[in-house]
């Protein structure tokens, strides 16, 4: 069962291994990206990052919506981990029980604008963010579980109603 899908560039991280997990009683990490699946050494990176109590699962995002949507993955509980908005919808449109995405941490680059201290989007994220949200998800901020979660809304990103 999907516990959790977390949209953070940095993937798998101290704060995802030693909060997150744990909260939500996780056996099972999900890293859905098509370059880190093909790169050895980033693999191995995030190898080191992985908490003893779950196992992890790095997978191309064909893949992992297959993983995800397989009998055998229901019997997990998933932590699914992107580090796009671009793929957490991808994943999202595969799998219809999905209904909330976290949003954990999006760094700023070229031509984005920040909406909370840890997330900073473009145009081509608020695309994306607008067919999540037309799609019915919930969509949150929270770094870490004891965080209060910030919804992400139309007047959020400046979508008109």
């Amino acid at each position: 069962m999907i516990r959790l899908i977390r949209i953070d560039d940095r993937l798998l991280h101290g704060q995802v291994s030693f909060t997150w997990v744990p909260s939500l009683k996780i056996n099972c990490i999900v890293i859905a990206n098509n370059k880190v699946a093909t790169d050895e050494f980033q693999k191995m990176a995030l190898n080191i990052a992985k908490p003893p109590s779950a196992k992890l699962l790095i997978y191309t995002l064909k893949d992992a919506i297959a993983f995800l949507c397989d009998a055998k993955a229901r019997n997990q509980e998933i932590l699914v981990l992107v580090n796009s908005i671009a793929d957490a919808l991808s994943v999202a449109k595969e799998i219809n029980e999905i209904k909330t995405i976290n949003f954990g941490g999006i760094r700023m680059k070229t031509g984005a604008k920040l909406i909370s201290k840890a997330i900073a989007i473009d145009d081509n994220d608020i695309t994306f963010i607008k067919e999540l949200l037309e799609r019915g998800l919930e969509l949150e901020i929270r770094q870490v579980p004891g965080d209060k979660k910030t919804i992400i809304d139309s007047s959020v990103i400046n979508i008109p109603q």
